[in-house]
């Protein structure tokens, strides 16, 4: 299932889909946003937030981007130095591949004794496959995720990511709408901050998006 997810992605030089984001951290009820985003290879990608505010998360191959136009600030982080919650997502840029992502990787079903709902497809038609990270022989390396379930459909599609981090932390992604190989201009994947915007320099992005 893995090398069909990669293979049905793998002609696809730009990609666009629907999003639905729900983010929460330890039990705390979370946050839930959507909109659209887009990827180009190498390595780039676009997320355009519209609900409930809009924000913009821009990966140009070089730098991470993130900016909220009601707080007249965006954020600039190195590709390298950003450990964004987006990354298990750089398959679709051409930039990863699950085998080097994920330590080991299994199917789920009702038979391997689930305890969360979420370890189910929400679409009956669609298969789990579970991630789990790669295992560091240096025992003060965090891992940076526990697990990651992917959501694949009959047509290898990516349905839903399930991102697990230490400390209960879980990221989900929902995609719908899929379209492939659409003229994307070079534009898109490059942030111009507006007049009057403060840029931020950080070295962990993803710690200031949530």
């Amino acid at each position: 299932m893995a090398k069909a997810v990669e293979a049905r992605y793998a002609h696809a030089q730009t990609l666009k889909a629907q999003f639905y984001e729900r983010y929460n951290a330890g039990g705390s009820g979370g946050q839930a946003e959507s909109g659209i985003v887009f990827f180009s290879k190498p390595g780039r990608m676009r997320w355009e937030y519209e609900s409930p505010e809009q924000k913009l998360f821009v990966v140009d191959g070089k730098n991470v981007w993130f900016y909220v136009p009601a707080d007249r600030t965006a954020s600039r982080a190195s590709v390298k130095e950003s450990e964004d919650w987006r990354t298990p997502l750089s398959l679709l840029t051409g930039k990863i591949h699950l085998d080097r992502l994920c330590g080991q990787m299994e199917l789920l079903d009702e038979a391997t004794g689930t305890s969360s709902p979420a370890d189910l497809p929400y679409d009956p038609r669609n298969r789990i496959l579970r991630c789990l990270p790669q295992k560091s022989s240096d025992r003060n390396v965090q891992e940076a995720f526990r697990e990651i379930l992917f959501e694949v459909s009959p047509a290898a599609e990516l349905a839903r990511v399930v991102i697990r981090e230490p400390g209960d932390v879980e990221t989900e992604f929902r995609f719908g709408n899929w379209k492939e190989n659409m003229p994307l201009p070079e534009s898109m994947f490059h942030f111009e901050p507006p007049a009057g915007v403060t840029i931020v320099n950080q070295e962990d992005l993803a710690k200031g998006v949530h």
